[in-house]
């Protein structure tokens, strides 16, 4: 009994760690759309403003 609990330890940490590393390398999406959006309309109003501001 003891050799079969050795044994488990084993597959048991294996499975352990498949599981894991499933979980680990999941696509996720960022949702960075709407920050680029923004991004890309806060540059155009930055030019848009010219470079003759005052300092």
């Amino acid at each position: 009994m003891a050799a079969l609990a050795w044994l488990l330890i084993p597959l048991v940490a294996a499975i352990a760690a498949a599981v894991w590393g499933s979980w680990a390398a999941r696509t996720r999406s960022t949702g960075d759309g709407a920050s680029l959006a923004d991004y890309e309309r806060f540059r155009e109003a930055m030019q848009r403003t010219g470079s003759g501001g005052r300092a």
